[in-house]
């Protein structure tokens, strides 16, 4: 099969969305519909003790969270779907910040109940400053929750995109049936099963028909038929190209853990969502169709096997086709490197390919090569740009409370950091080490995962800074005048470029106008440019 046909059978997206939204469930749902597993398991459940497919290290088991991206890829529709699902909690959004940088589309959770919330806002702007195209799912509709319409007013009012309906619900809460695919103008009614797919599915071509009437009874009929009117009345008709181009978002409803209006949405997906498209690098824009193989690092991973203690770089395929067992150019190392096991995901199932294509997420094994942003090319070496690595919001010391652990802590910090959970600050003398995260979370799941991975123990001490700030400057002078002066706010960060803590807005204020020709950067990612 030749490489555009392969490009074309490709959808390789993320879903989103606030913690609790149902994200986790409606990807369990997707995989059942493809066949990739039998029955779906309870996130959070009293009773049973089951976890989703996507969670699988311990401490989101314990929690009922999901705390790292998890890649996830089966046939469907003759397409390759390749799903990225991401951590919901915000204080993993950096996470999910770099993932977004790996998909060609999102699919966006919205909880019927409690509509646009913080942290989907958050989500919706990185999916805006990339315009990348949204399908929105307003989920539970099972339960009781908001009016349809407020909910699509709140939409564009809140993430500032156009909304296009392209299913509608027949009820809400109790009286909930089913819903009304617009885009295929057909009736699929479901009954609640929530570990497998259902097959009483009804399909029918005309709503104004009486057919309608017998299945959902004639007071939810007429309801129907007057929301569709209104619909169609309010809302142009659904533009497929400006939906590419991020400018408007079709939407659908459903219930993900009763596998209401989930076929409707992964069927209608697969039919207008992009196939994967090029990226941006330091030499000029890459297209999938370019012959030559090229790809990123977007993750990394350590110890998806705690039994094997292995480490594995997610790489997004660009452009090309990955052959395994062939050198290819590691651009910063400026070295070649081959990968004998390069692994596809079925959360966390992995098995062996010998080849991969553009939108596909591939695993390789990796002792300690690779970072976040890394570019592995064919011919020419280049770099891809704008993954972003923050500005951390929360700073700790970290102490070691076992000095017979002191290398397992070393080694198990540096790893962790690596994987871009939290960055890393050193700061002299004394070798101190400071952690710098986006959320006081994440701090307990380093703490968990050194001592239940590496078998280290520390504590957390907390550190008053404001901002840690990257500095660019072609005054040299000026920059070792300032560091001299600032001695016991600066660091290094891990690759060893000099970072100012900034104990407060005022004093990094201070810094800029004392120092003009230093330019105080908020990302270790200059090429993006947010200063």
């Amino acid at each position: 099969m030749s490489q555009l046909s392969e490009i074309e059978k490709r959808r390789t997206f993320a879903i989103i969305s606030h913690p609790d939204a149902g994200k986790t469930t409606l990807t369990e749902k997707l995989l059942l519909f493809g066949g990739a597993i039998q029955t779906a398991g309870a996130v959070k459940n009293n009773k049973i003790k089951k976890t989703a497919t996507s969670d699988f290290m311990e401490i989101e088991k314990q929690r009922g969270i999901s705390v790292a991206t998890s890649v996830m890829a089966f046939k469907y529709g003759g397409k390759q779907i390749n799903i990225l699902d991401t951590p919901g909690h915000k204080d993993f959004a950096e996470d999910t910040y770099r993932t977004l940088t790996a998909v060609d589309s999102v699919i966006l959770i919205v909880d019927c109940a409690n509509g646009v919330e913080a942290q989907t806002e958050r989500l919706m702007e990185v999916c805006r400053m990339r315009n990348t195209p949204v399908i929105i799912f307003i989920n539970k509709m099972d339960r009781e929750g908001r009016d349809s319409f407020d909910l699509l007013d709140e939409l564009e009012d809140m993430l500032k995109i156009k909304v296009r309906p392209l299913s509608w619900p027949i009820g809400i809460g109790a009286t909930f049936k089913g819903v009304y695919n617009i885009f295929n103008s057909t009736l699929n009614l479901f009954s609640a099963n929530k570990t497998k797919i259902s097959d009483d599915l009804v399909s029918i071509s005309d709503v104004e028909g009486k057919e309608v009437d017998e299945y959902v009874g004639e007071d939810a009929a007429s309801e129907l038929r007057e929301e569709l009117e209104l619909v169609n009345g309010v809302y142009d008709d659904f533009d497929k190209e400006a939906y590419l181009r991020g400018e408007v978002a079709p939407v659908f409803f459903g219930s993900a853990i009763n596998n209401f209006g989930v076929k409707e949405l992964l069927e209608t997906f697969l039919e207008i969502s992009p196939s994967p498209i090029g990226r941006d690098t330091d030499q000029g824009f890459i297209e999938p169709a370019d012959k030559n193989f090229s790809g990123f690092v977007f993750k990394i991973h350590a110890n998806l096997d705690p039994n094997h203690r292995d480490r594995i770089a997610f790489l997004r395929i660009v452009s090309g086709k990955f052959e395994r067992n062939k050198f290819y150019n590691h651009t910063r190392l400026e070295k070649k490197f081959k990968f004998p096991n390069p692994t596809s995901f079925m959360a966390q199932d992995k098995s062996v390919i010998d080849e991969a294509f553009p939108g596909d997420v591939i695993g390789l094994y990796d002792t300690g090569n690779f970072k976040i942003g890394d570019s592995l090319t064919e011919g020419v070496a280049y770099s891809f740009k704008g993954i972003p690595s923050f500005s951390p919001e929360i700073f700790m010391e970290l102490e070691n409370k076992d000095p017979m652990k002191s290398k397992q802590l070393e080694k198990g910090i540096q790893q962790l950091t690596d994987e871009g959970v939290a960055q890393l600050f050193i700061q002299q003398p004394g070798n101190r080490k400071i952690v710098g995260t986006v959320g006081q979370l994440q701090f307990e799941v380093i703490k968990y995962r050194l001592e239940n991975e590496y078998g280290a123990k520390c504590q957390f001490n907390p550190k008053r800074y404001h901002k840690a700030c990257w500095m660019t400057t072609d005054n040299e002078a000026q920059l070792e005048q300032f560091i001299k002066a600032k001695a016991i706010y600066i660091a290094f960060d891990k690759d060893g470029n000099h970072v100012f803590l900034a104990e407060t807005p005022f004093l990094l204020q201070m810094a800029q106008q004392d120092y003009p020709d230093i330019t105080f950067h908020f990302t270790s990612d200059f090429k993006v440019g947010q200063n």
